[in-house]
């Protein structure tokens, strides 16, 4: 097979002014936040919550987001470093973030969300914060690329990306793509059954989609990415994968416990106009 090898020789800052850079995969994480954030508000419109509501929950979701990520790299991946090191947990401008920890960190901030803020119950947010989750996931491997960081194994297939600037000079799979284009179709697909099948799913039925589709993608990707930590080098299954498995099993099952669920009853406002932020929540 002919190769179109891919130099991959792109810079990840954007900009710098003095001692300050801009890079592309803050820039990504960013629009995670702002995307999620106007997407959850539209939803609260829609669904006449309070609009109150989400910018509390934007606060919640960034902690838990960011703090649960930097905690997962730390203990999943570098737990003997880190242990020695504490203080360099903090330094997260170092790098070093795990989707896994991020996923746990925002269903326990969502937890208190619901408990603290919300007067909706626990399924309902999760079912339509999965829908943003998944765009976000696609931001952050389109940040990973940018980054020359967190690819795969070498390959001869046609596509190879050759990372210059992580010091290849062999193709490796673009796992980045392999990762980011099914997440980015998972969104496309979760906001389709949200718009037009929001008042006959039952609880959670979204939320186990998103598991078992976002954590299987990640578990077959894993065969062909190169491991994060030397650690995984003797493992049959690596850490991004063992990970991965407790969450399609709990996807699946309340996937099927789904399925024995009454839909929620909700009120849904149709092609309602938008009027200026500032008098909605007045």
């Amino acid at each position: 097979m002919t190769l179109l090898q891919v130099s991959w020789d792109v810079s990840p800052v954007i900009f710098s002014l003095g001692p300050l850079s801009v890079r592309w995969y803050g820039l990504f994480w960013a629009l995670s936040f702002y995307f999620g954030y106007e997407i959850m508000y539209r939803i609260f419109k829609r669904e006449s919550v309070p609009l109150m509501q989400v910018d509390k929950l934007l606060i919640y979701i960034a902690l838990g987001a960011i703090v649960g990520a930097r905690l997962g790299h730390c203990f999943f991946y570098d737990f003997d470093y880190y242990i020695k090191n504490p203080l360099e947990i903090l330094m997260i401008w170092q790098g070093g973030l795990a989707s896994h920890g991020g996923a746990i960190g925002i269903i326990l901030a969502l937890y208190y969300y619901q408990k603290r803020v919300s007067s909706k119950s626990y399924a309902w947010l999760l079912d339509r914060l999965v829908i943003p989750i998944s765009l976000g996931a696609f931001f952050i491997r389109m940040g990973n690329l940018m980054n020359s960081e967190i690819y795969g194994h070498q390959t001869d297939l046609s596509w190879g990306f050759i990372f210059v600037r992580a010091g290849e000079v062999v193709p490796k799979h673009p796992t980045q793509f392999y990762e980011g284009i099914p997440y980015l179709l998972l969104f496309l697909g979760l906001g389709w059954l949200y718009l037009k099948k929001a008042k006959v799913l039952p609880p959670a039925f979204m939320l186990s989609l998103f598991a078992i589709v976002m954590f299987t993608v990640r578990f077959l990707v894993e065969f062909v990415k190169e491991d994060q930590s030397a650690f995984e080098a003797n493992m049959s299954l690596n850490m991004g994968q063992w990970l991965s498995l407790p969450l399609i099993v709990a996807g699946v099952v309340v996937f099927f416990w789904s399925l024995k669920q009454k839909p929620e009853p909700i009120t849904i406002k149709e092609n309602v106009k938008e009027k200026p932020r500032e008098k909605n929540r007045k």
